[in-house]
């Protein structure tokens, strides 16, 4: 069975040696000294590896069971739930007022990893309540807010998020689902959503579904969909609960992984529900859960790649095979280590450098959402707007390979599920899926992002490197080894934007046929900034005389391996989209 450990040295680097969080002057920032993230992220890293992990086989195995209406978890999930509850992990970042801790976001990402790589389909219950409890937060009303939130805070009720329909998914406008309105401020709402992560269970006592619906007589498409509260069980308004809604599960989905969350067919029949914000207003409320959503998936991704890359490591020191071509390195034994063997080195060294690099890219973002939110900073909003696509889809198409690349390691055992490597690339998948598909993840950043706000957001990224660059250069060895690599990524990347603003507007399909490649393009050199900043945070370390030399070293040595063997393929992304989009569009319909 495989194994996880917190890597914790690395998140407290990423906290502070990187992000220096303490330093920043953001609302709360000031508390998070190195000594306190220490100790909240050795208690969740224990409670990871000892409670969480040695479930997530269980939840794979045994997956979740529809009993007469009833969706049953897998054995122990409720006991850790409990756990996890009572530790008040739930609400790390929620505002005090509700019930919460009111820490940073960054702080909530941080607890967040190490829980996903432990068991990515037992932290959905509640990562998808933190996802209700944010838009409600952000557009119910103050009764609203006061009913819900500190229940969804303690996660003693769950939430989901209600999109997908049979006929629709990214497509919301064709949406079908309707909520009609009653006399007493309530709807009817009626209709029937697909692949609603932790639909119903059996851990807490409510679930809040946020339901997208049309309001009859509203505009036709996206521009008619309200959102609203719908719970699974009626209350009162002092929270009691009272009888079933009219809401039912059809059927648990049968998956390719995350076999411990409920996935299921969500039935409404004239349930009652209360609008959230605005009539014909629901997208808006709902993107506050799905970007929030959107990072918390990225982070699945890379999460994944952690703990595939942790038992890979672990395998190919144990595993004896074959010799090293320059000469024996386990005289003792009948055969050398995998470690040994340069292939292995490579694909241990693209697994690590992707991860670390992962981890620091989404950091900074959640560091710009808490700049945004708490500082009221239009600027960090923009960035964090601009990264989102890049973030959810460069890092759940990369989490995966590598997640495979791992259990390439292990070859033939590898492939049976006695040493557990496939459920990682299992539930890693469908990362690339949900939460708005990859290929339109790149094409929002294309088609919307880079234009947002005249093209503003990009163009201070672009600042933000060659500032970080121009400011560096007389460091000889960051220079040469991780500035000047920088350099030609961002100037690759630049040249693909300006591509796109020739030619785009003549033929948009030539800017969306390189989309996929630009949104790659681009997380590759936010990886190598990440990795820059990182390298200059290390070299500072050892020049002012850390202690633990060997972890600063290490960290060097894999951003010079991601600067000479990753970062390049912004050269090719490049090369792909400079052919536009004639032999991306050159076979009709019927050819194919």
């Amino acid at each position: 069975m495989p194994t996880f450990t917190a890597p914790i040295k690395d998140l407290q680097f990423v906290l502070h040696d990187l992000l220096r969080v303490s330093e920043q002057e953001i609302e709360g920032f000031a508390d998070l000294d190195r000594d306190f993230t220490g100790a909240v992220l050795e208690e969740v890293g224990k409670l990871s590896s000892e409670v969480l992990s040695p479930l997530n086989v269980v939840g794979d195995t045994e997956g979740c069971t529809l009993e007469n209406g009833v969706v049953r978890t897998p054995t122990g999930f409720k006991e850790a739930f409990d756990k996890v509850r009572e530790g008040g992990w739930t609400a790390l970042d929620a505002p005090e007022e509700f019930g919460g801790q009111g820490l940073p976001y960054v702080m909530h990402t941080a607890v967040n990893e190490p829980m996903v790589s432990a068991n990515m389909a037992f932290n959905m219950y509640q990562g998808l309540t933190h996802g209700a409890f944010s838009a409600i937060l952000a557009h119910g009303t103050d009764a609203q807010k006061a009913m819900y939130l500190p229940k969804l805070a303690s996660c003693e009720w769950t939430g989901t998020m209600n999109l997908t329909e049979p006929h629709c998914g990214t497509d919301l406008g064709l949406m079908r689902t309707k909520a009609v309105p009653q006399d007493n401020g309530t709807y009817k709402v009626t209709g029937q959503k697909i692949f609603i992560s932790a639909g119903d269970h059996d851990m807490s006592d409510n679930v809040i579904h946020l339901v997208l619906a049309k309001i009859p007589g509203g505009p036709d498409g996206i521009k008619g969909v309200s959102l609203f509260i719908v719970p699974k069980i009626r209350h009162d308004e002092d929270g009691n609960l009272k009888d079933r809604n009219g809401v039912s599960v059809g059927k648990i989905e049968e998956k390719m992984g995350i076999h411990g969350n409920s996935t299921c067919v969500m039935n409404y029949d004239e349930a009652e529900g209360y609008l959230i914000g605005e009539e014909h207003k629901g997208m808006r409320a709902m993107f506050v859960m799905m970007n929030e959503a959107r990072l918390g998936v990225g982070l699945q991704g890379y999460a994944q790649a952690e703990v595939a890359y942790q038992n890979a490591v672990a395998y190919a020191l144990d595993r004896l095979q074959g010799r090293a071509v320059t000469g024996t390195q386990n005289p003792e034994g009948p055969a050398d280590p995998l470690i040994v063997h340069p292939d292995i080195r490579r694909n241990l060294m693209d697994q690590k450098s992707f991860v670390e690099g992962a981890r620091a890219f989404t950091f900074w973002g959640a560091y710009l959402i808490d700049r945004a939110h708490r500082n009221d900073d239009a600027e960090a909003l923009g960035l964090i707007s601009l990264m989102t696509p890049v973030i959810k889809g460069f890092l759940t198409d990369k989490g995966f390979e590598y997640a495979t690349a791992a259990q390439q390691v292990y070859g033939g055992h590898g492939y049976i599920e006695e040493w557990g490597m496939s459920q990682f690339a299992r539930d890693a998948r469908i990362a690339m899926i949900y939460e708005g598909a990859n290929g339109i993840q790149a094409l929002d950043l294309v088609g919307r992002k880079l234009a947002q706000d005249g093209g503003k957001h990009v163009m201070a990224f672009f600042d933000m490197i060659k500032t970080f660059i121009k400011e560096n250069e007389d460091h000889d060895d960051l220079k040469t080894q991780f500035l000047d690599p920088l350099k030609q990524g961002s100037k690759d990347l630049q040249a693909a934007a300006m591509y796109f603003m020739q030619n785009g507007v003549k033929d948009p399909n030539n800017a969306l046929s390189g989309s996929y490649d630009f949104m790659h393009m681009m997380g590759h050199v936010c990886l190598g900034y990440m990795w820059a900043r990182m390298a200059k945070a290390s070299f500072e370390a050892l020049d002012a005389g850390a202690d633990d030399v060997d972890f600063y070293q290490s960290k060097l040595a894999t951003g010079r391996y991601y600067m000479q063997r990753q970062l390049p393929a912004t050269g090719m992304h490049l090369a792909r989209i400079n052919t536009g989009a004639e032999s991306v569009m050159a076979l009709d319909a019927a050819s194919f």
